[in-house]
């Protein structure tokens, strides 16, 4: 059923332009390349206002040149690719991407972390271990571990899926299983692979048999994948595509009538289960969007039509060329999503040439139940990305249980961990200074994987390069709405 131009105009009136919303995350409204940490805010209790800083204040130089962070906060290394083993005495594999957590047996939190290898094992010094009943394509040098850290501290670490390639973001179920995702869609006799790839797999991480002889959920579709949420009221899965040439697209897969969720259950669907439609955008005129770049104020809102992709398992089309621009909606560099606050919120992590606008990231929400996207972040192009202070390129997203978003940088030049209150303040959380190019041209890895254990206790986040994963605690505290 289409969303016609007086729905849309309704839903809009009833969201105050997609401004407000329900939950701990409301307008994230992030003037581009004002991003100062220390900026003093007023928070109104009706009486009287109360000065204070949002966030945690400025970041502390790391003495061991691994992580700056906010005075009183720590960190502990958990895997170090190259340095921690695995179970099975393999070195943990490298280039650490998503993560989730999840409540283990006897107090554990199990995490299941990707490792986004692309291409041919013989490429990676340390690539996923080919386990016993575990491995999609023995070529591929990707795959998912699962890190189970116990209350005294201790770490173990093993395989859940090996074989796979690109594994880049992914997303939780509701019934705590791990969507892992291929951003690769090479075919077989591809760069060595010997299977298609570009798929999605379920990795559980409480019981490893149900792990074994790994399915390609196809259903999902086959292009370069990066995330994905299930909505655990209406059923429907959304997936993000990291590609371009055309830009890539936003997808919605809805499940065949009937269907029961719960670990395993996706095993038994069909390749063709259920309809995969990607968007069709249009503005409170009726105007047809092409590229979600052409929204450069946040509280922009676009109602959503979604249209039937006709062969997802692109056999001889990627499913972003089987459309014209002309029927559906784009936008470059779609990366990490999470579900929270009833709906997703989406990361688009930056816009160039390719794009009818530029920008340094922006974060969408998508309201399921009005079909509306709301602009929430937009950043600014980054003029000098090697200096400390703005952000660029958001990727990996986590809802805070202290309120807004916990945003993962995959920009140029310095690298962090920033939040972003529901207001639209950002402020640091972290700084990765391990520097892996050299004195007179520095580089810095990435940040992956951010999320929250279970207690909302410990921040886990990867640095991608060469691959560690670090458990983050200190005084968090809730990131009160202010007033602007």
């Amino acid at each position: 059923m289409s969303l016609t131009r007086r729905d849309f105009a309704r839903n809009s009136a009833i969201t105050g332009a997609g401004v407000a919303l329900a939950g701990s995350v409301g307008a994230l409204a992030t003037a581009p390349n004002a991003l100062a940490s220390d900026d003093s805010v007023s928070a109104g209790d009706g009486a009287a206002d109360a000065r204070h800083t949002v966030g945690y204040g400025p970041l502390v130089p790391d003495p061991e040149g691994l992580l700056a962070l906010p005075a009183g906060f720590t960190y502990e290394i958990i895997t170090y690719s190259g340095r921690t083993r695995l179970e099975s005495g393999e070195f943990t594999p490298s280039n650490h991407d998503g993560t989730a957590a999840f409540d283990g047996p006897r107090g554990t939190t199990l995490l299941v972390n990707n490792h986004e290898l692309k291409g041919p094992r013989a490429k990676w010094e340390h690539p996923v271990p080919l386990a016993e009943g575990l491995v999609y394509d023995p070529a591929a040098a990707g795959g998912c571990t699962v890190v189970e850290v116990r209350p005294d501290g201790r770490v173990a670490e093993w395989v859940g899926i090996a074989g796979t390639s690109t594994n880049c973001a992914g997303g939780r179920t509701p019934w705590g299983t791990w969507l892992t995702c291929e951003e690769n869609s090479d075919k077989a006799g591809v760069n060595g692979m010997t299977k298609d790839h570009g798929y999605v797999f379920e990795v559980d991480p409480c019981d490893r048999r149900a792990n074994r002889v790994p399915k390609p959920l196809k259903f999902f579709g086959r292009y370069d994948h990066e995330a994905v949420v299930i909505d655990p009221k209406r059923g429907h899965a959304y997936l993000t595509e990291d590609a371009a040439g055309p830009n890539g697209l936003f997808f919605r897969w809805t499940p065949p009538k009937g269907f029961e969720y719960g670990p395993g259950k996706f095993r038994g669907l069909a390749d063709d289960a259920g309809v995969l439609q990607a968007p069709r955008c249009f503005d409170s005129g009726g105007t047809f969007v092409d590229d979600l770049s052409r929204a450069t104020k946040t509280g922009t809102v676009y109602g959503v039509d979604w249209v039937d992709v006709p062969d997802r398992d692109a056999r001889t089309t990627p499913v972003r060329k089987q459309f014209t621009d002309g029927q559906v909606t784009r936008a470059r560099k779609l990366e990490g999503m999470w579900w929270g606050d009833g709906g997703a919120y989406i990361v688009s992590s930056y816009a160039r040439e390719e794009s009818p606008f530029r920008h340094d990231g922006q974060v969408w929400f998508y309201d399921p139940k009005r079909r509306t996207l709301t602009l929430k972040v937009l950043l600014g192009v980054n003029p000098d990305p090697s200096k400390d202070g703005a952000f660029d390129g958001p990727d990996n997203i986590t809802v805070s249980p202290y309120g807004g978003l916990v945003i993962a940088e995959d920009g140029e030049g310095v690298q962090h961990l920033f939040g972003a209150t529901d207001s639209g303040r950002t402020y640091p959380i972290a700084r990765n200074e391990l520097n892996i190019g050299t004195p007179q041209e520095p580089e810095y890895s990435e940040f992956t994987g951010v999320t929250f254990s279970p207690d909302g206790r410990t921040l886990y986040a990867n640095i991608q390069t060469p691959g560690i994963m670090l458990a983050i605690t200190g005084p968090w505290k809730r990131q009160k709405r202010q007033k602007r």
